[in-house]
């Protein structure tokens, strides 16, 4: 997420109460989650296991529970709680905007686009042209689709991310201030769920095709031409390249890249990242001609099990 215009260290450690540790006027451009920070980006850590990759990605300033040694050319936001404090920024530079009508005023949408009834369209969503939105979806703020996008029934673009921290009191959410962007030529099936980034986008890439009912969670990002079959769940802080095909019940962990070209059979499990124009199966999945070999020598044990009592 980009700050509509650069603030420095100083203003940003008052808007959340906290110490510094660098210059007053350090540039401050945005806030992001580790894998999509850039130079200017404020990134947020909380546990000591994660505090080497804070301090070494590309983020240059740190938002952190310990003053500890800053790396050169960056800056530190030291607090008690980052988590929360993150949430504080999230709120001041991308509140949530309550809605009074079921196409927002400040949405934009397109010629030759036909919205079907029941539908909300949220604050400064933005729908290209030729394009075909059902009955009784939902798309929340600041969501971008572009040309010729189908979309069936039900579906909702843009929900709160899948994210917690937890706390003695309970599970505690960092509020999402991202969005879902939708490219051209895709068509999304009844009942999906994308949800939003939490700071940045998730996005389905030009082409892709994604059947009835499949969830894809918070900054991932689907390539071009993909095909998604119905039932699929696909964690946050995923990568798919293109022209990937993901059969029916697929589930993907998160923080994973599925390859180019690859294909992942029917009901797997995926909890690793793939090899390009390889397939997979099998829950957890493997490379799909060894789990056919494994399987039919599996068949083959009572068999065997026969012939050594023989």
């Amino acid at each position: 997420m980009k700050f509509y215009k650069p603030h420095t260290l100083k203003q940003i450690a008052d808007l959340i109460n906290c110490k510094y540790n660098g210059s007053s006027d350090f540039p401050v451009l945005g806030m992001n989650e580790i894998h999509v920070v850039e130079p200017g980006d404020i990134v947020f850590v909380d546990h000591p296991k994660y505090y080497g990759k804070a301090l070494e990605s590309a983020a240059t300033i740190v938002l952190i529970n310990k003053d500890v040694e800053c790396p050169e050319g960056k800056a530190l936001l030291i607090s008690d709680d980052p988590f929360r404090d993150f949430n504080k920024l999230t709120d001041y530079f991308n509140p949530f905007k309550p809605s009074n009508s079921a196409i927002a005023k400040s949405a934009t949408i397109g010629k030759n686009t036909i919205i079907q009834p029941n539908c909300f369209i949220g604050n400064n969503v933005n729908i290209g042209d030729d394009c075909e939105i059902h009955s009784n979806v939902s798309i929340y703020d600041d969501t971008i689709i572009g040309n010729n996008v189908t979309i069936h029934a039900g579906t909702v673009l843009g929900a709160n991310a899948f994210y917690y921290k937890n706390r003695p009191e309970g599970y505690d959410r960092l509020k999402s201030g991202g969005r879902v962007v939708i490219e051209d030529n895709v068509d999304i099936g009844a009942a999906c769920t994308i949800d939003r980034g939490v700071t940045a986008d998730t996005t389905i890439g030009k082409g892709s095709k994604l059947d009835n009912q499949i969830q894809i969670g918070h900054d991932t990002i689907v390539g071009q031409k993909c095909l998604i079959a119905s039932q699929t769940g696909i964690a946050g802080c995923v990568v798919i390249e293109n022209n990937v095909i993901i059969w029916g019940q697929v589930g993907v962990k998160s923080g994973i890249t599925i390859a180019e070209g690859t294909e992942i059979y029917a009901q797997s499990g995926l909890g690793h990242s793939t090899e390009k124009g390889k397939s997979y199966f099998g829950s957890p999945a493997s490379e799909a001609r060894q789990r056919f070999k494994e399987m039919a020598y599996i068949r083959k044990i009572p068999e065997i099990l026969k012939s050594l009592k023989s």
